[in-house]
């Protein structure tokens, strides 16, 4: 099958591999914290604040991240990233097991989690282009997204049975264990080197950062799209984040195997729309690909919130896992084809920085108005505004002409 090709690079694979079993791990760390709060609880706006302490923190050192990646071994950075993220769930799974965490504990160390996010995330998107040639780019990303997305799809029901028979500190300690085996991987890698020279490191942080804006201001596609994706995320995102916990305990009661089946549908359609990208050389007409997928998947937010019975909320769980799995790939070989590989890192940041700056404020307030209007309105809300700021991209022909 043609998306098994980039399985020929034996760094892909190690890379893969070690992605896939950490992947595996922070699906367990998810569901385990989701329910930890929820318990410890019963709120979503204390999940919202939980997001919140992680997210900024990572966005104000995104940029940061964005240079490192650039300027260093993208390896070491990743590996360094895993050690450090190991460790802090290494704490939360014993302060779990002494019966000794506490809802600030988990707040500080979400806020630890975010500042190390910030330079593994630009690493692990610009470090694929470096192992794969450029025809093997489609089928690699589709390779990761279904590592991603079929860890979230059994890592679930797994993560249930886990807590069940152990409790959540269970759960976290598997987490980190598996960011033990990613760094063990890691290690095994070629170590490819920065690419770019000592002279040109000699530019100055801000200004390897300012580069990094000019790139993007001068692809219209590219900075409109992270506009809308800014606006978009606090309706679209918020909700799923923050919401979705008391979504499942207000309309199927208090049952942690639902959480895990909506999650696991999610995956599903996501690992399925992957697999069917996989099999594409080269992906067309990504405009429109991008921003129908987009569409659909706020569409499919807004029936998570009707009345409607649990296949019906797990069909549109499928249909957003394969929208939002379409999404992010058609964007990401976009990036790893149009950006120039020495700016990889730095715009990867600004994607991500700008893509998630106002998600803080989406979590807050999907947190506090699930609270006091429902989960299913917030569901309901988030979805109609989310798809009517996203068709705003479609009326401009840059964007529909991108292929």
């Amino acid at each position: 099958m043609a998306i098994l090709r980039a399985f020929t690079h034996r760094s892909f694979v190690l890379l893969w591999s070690g992605q896939t079993v950490s992947r595996l791990g922070d699906s367990f760390y998810t569901i385990a914290l989701a329910w930890w709060v929820l318990q410890k609880t019963g709120s979503a706006t204390a999940m919202g604040g939980v997001l919140i302490c992680s997210t900024i923190p990572m966005i104000l050192c995104l940029l940061f991240g964005g240079v490192a990646v650039d300027r260093f071994p993208r390896v070491y950075l990743m590996l360094a990233s895993d050690l450090l993220r190991g460790a802090v769930v290494v704490l939360v799974a014993l302060l779990a097991l002494l019966q000794r965490l506490e809802l600030w504990q988990i707040f500080v160390l979400s806020a630890l989690f975010g500042i190390v996010d910030a330079f593994f995330y630009p690493a692990a998107r610009a470090i694929t282009p470096d192992l794969v040639p450029t025809e093997l780019l489609p089928a690699a990303n589709s390779l990761e997204n279904l590592s991603a997305q079929g860890a979230a799809f059994i890592g679930p029901a797994i993560a249930a049975l886990m807590i069940a028979l152990g409790g959540t500190w269970f759960a976290f300690s598997l987490d980190g264990l598996s960011f033990l085996i990613s760094s063990a991987c890691l290690v095994a890698l070629p170590r490819v080197p920065a690419l770019r020279q000592d002279a040109e490191k000699e530019a100055g942080v801000l200004q390897d950062i300012q580069q990094g804006i000019k790139a993007v201001l001068a692809s219209p596609w590219l900075w409109v799209t992270l506009v809308i994706a800014s606006v978009s995320t606090i309706f679209l995102v918020g909700p799923s984040e923050a919401a979705l916990p008391l979504l499942v305990k207000q309309r199927f009661g208090e049952q942690v195997g639902f959480l895990a089946l909506l999650t696991s549908m999610s995956a599903l359609g996501s690992v399925l729309a992957a697999f069917w990208l996989g099999q594409f050389k080269r992906l067309r007409r990504r405009g429109l690909l991008t921003y129908g997928s987009w569409l659909l998947s706020s569409l499919a937010l807004l029936v998570m919130g009707l009345p409607l019975p649990v296949v019906g909320v797990s069909v549109a769980f499928f249909i957003q896992g394969a929208s939002f799995s379409i999404l992010g790939l058609a964007w990401v070989n976009s990036l790893q084809e149009f950006v120039p590989a020495d700016l990889l890192g730095r715009v990867s940041s600004i994607d991500y920085l700008v893509s998630f700056a106002l998600s803080p404020i989406g979590y807050g307030m999907a947190g506090i108005a699930a609270d006091r209007l429902g989960a299913p309105s917030v569901f309901i809300i988030g979805g109609a505004i989310a798809a009517s700021v996203i068709a705003l991209g479609l009326l401009r022909r840059d964007i529909r002409a991108v292929d």
